[in-house]
């Protein structure tokens, strides 16, 4: 059935419209301005900081990506975030199988406690963190990121993993067990493969937050070579902080990887939150 909208539909839409035109800018202005301002020296973002840049400067840009540190910086962030969801996704998969599909005594309590993580701030943490880790011998050790960092990514992960094992019917496990699988093989041939698309909102979330995580690096890496990107970019901004359009070019790159690592993998994350959600 087709018809003219009423003006109360018309109106809300409108007002939706201008909200997500709003937020859009709030969030592509400044990107803008970081993109053309690191084609630009410090008398252009001095003169015209809104314009394009007349003449361009490359150099901020090809500077950088000739240099071995940034890459080296790039490939420390790549490794530690994709140990911290190999460990972190492991860990939180087979928890959430076990208090999705068996009951036990105190499974509500137990998982109640997981949940309560969401609500502890990670740098109210940074300091008891930093003695176990000096005590463990993991400062200036990759696995003194990545660890905590699963740890941390625990609650949520496995919230949204049991919620979507909880919606796989019991027919099939019971099918599976009359096949000859055990709990194990039915986790790891049935409920698994099921389960990718949660299995892969959980890495993009994990990934983009391993990303961007400054304070855990900053606090238990003191050898440069295991810096991640958004340590060297505090350190490259104080190295050259009378060149604000070589800091704005090393800003935008540090930012690229995990912009093009999200646009492609949006779709999935917005539809395996939708389906744990539906679960």
């Amino acid at each position: 059935m087709t018809g003219r909208r009423s003006p109360a539909v018309r109106t809300r839409n409108g007002v939706l419209h201008l909200i997500s035109v709003a937020v859009a800018a709030v969030i592509v202005v400044p990107i803008v301005f970081g993109v053309l301002g690191g084609f630009k020296d410090n008398g252009q973002l001095s003169s015209n900081p809104l314009g394009l840049p007349h003449p361009w400067q490359p150099g901020n840009y090809t500077g950088i990506l000739a240099s071995d540190i940034f890459w080296r910086q790039l490939a420390n962030s790549l490794f530690i975030a994709v140990a911290t969801v190999v460990v972190m996704v492991g860990a939180a998969a087979m928890a959430a199988f076990v208090f999705a599909r068996f009951a036990f005594r105190g499974r509500e309590l137990l998982f109640t406690l997981f949940a309560i993580g969401l609500m502890f701030p990670f740098a109210v943490a940074i300091l008891p963190l930093f003695v176990l880790l000096r005590g463990l011998g993991l400062l200036d050790n990759p696995f003194g990121v990545i660890l905590p960092q699963a740890a941390f990514g625990l609650p949520v992960t496995i919230i949204i993993l049991r919620q979507f094992f909880r919606t796989v019917p019991g027919e099939l496990e019971e099918a599976a067990t009359l096949d000859g699988c055990g709990a194990f093989g039915f986790f790891w041939r049935v409920l698994l493969p099921m389960a990718r698309p949660a299995l892969a909102t959980v890495s993009v979330l994990a990934i983009v937050a391993s990303w961007n995580n400054f304070m855990l690096p900053l606090v238990v890496f003191t050898d440069q070579s295991w810096w991640t990107l958004p340590v060297g970019v505090q350190q490259f901004q104080g190295q050259y902080s009378d060149d604000t359009g070589r800091v704005l070019a090393y800003v935008v790159l540090s930012m690229v990887p995990a912009l093009a690592f999200y646009a492609v993998a949006e779709r999935q994350l917005v539809g395996g939150l939708a389906g744990s959600v539906k679960g």
